[in-house]
């Protein structure tokens, strides 16, 4: 069952009209898409964060104005760079039944083997490109490297192919590496250095 979002329809789009919109506690928003002409709404800022935290970025749900509903995805979230809070999003309306295009992240279960055994983990890849229906896109790509060892590399086209998506990433492209352990250069003259007074470095001056 769809997440429903009630939204409202904006009639001013001046800065000090989103401000005020953001001091009562609502997000000022866009919907567009392909077969919809785009316009301006808002959408309550707690029950907005709410249904990205429970549905995530990628996740399907229907808006609501008036009575009328269309099944969007989150497109572009702009964000406060000093309180780290939604300013504006932006909705895409999606057709239910053609594949689009969406990055999904990268999630990495488990600790690897070859980190056990003292290997440094690089994570090339945190996203995956992957092209489905809107209900077939996943939250995230959780991929299993327990089983990895020093001097492992995964690989896209290593991934289990059994899903309800397809990846578009280049097969070559690598997710994660586990490199050898990291070690101290350790410089050695080959003789004992006598205990002495430090030299007078030049410039400085010295009292007696």
């Amino acid at each position: 069952m769809s997440v429903v979002l009630e939204v409202e329809a904006r009639e001013t789009y001046t800065n000090s009209s989103r401000r005020k919109l953001r001091e009562g506690g609502r997000i000022p928003a866009i919907v567009y898409g392909s077969k919809i002409k785009s316009y301006p709404i808002s959408v309550d800022s707690i029950e907005l964060v709410k249904v990205i935290r429970d549905q995530g970025r990628n996740g399907v749900l229907d808006l609501s104005l008036n009575g009328t509903k269309h099944s969007v995805m989150v497109y572009d979230l702009q964000l406060d760079p000093l309180k780290n809070e939604i300013i504006h999003v932006d909705f895409c309306a999606v057709d239910m039944k053609s594949e689009i295009e969406v990055e999904v992240p990268v999630v990495l279960e488990g600790t690897s083997q070859g980190e056990k055994d003292g290997g440094v983990m690089q994570q090339v890849l945190h996203h995956l490109t992957v092209l489905a229906k809107p209900d077939d896109i996943p939250q995230s790509i959780d991929i299993d490297i327990s089983n990895l060892h020093v001097n492992d590399t995964m690989h896209v086209e290593d991934l289990n192919n059994a899903r309800s998506y397809k990846i578009v990433n280049d097969g070559e492209e690598v997710i994660i590496s586990i490199l050898p352990p990291r070690q101290e250069l350790e410089i050695s003259t080959g003789e004992e250095q006598e205990p002495g007074e430090p030299e007078v470095i030049e410039g400085r001056e010295t009292k007696e």
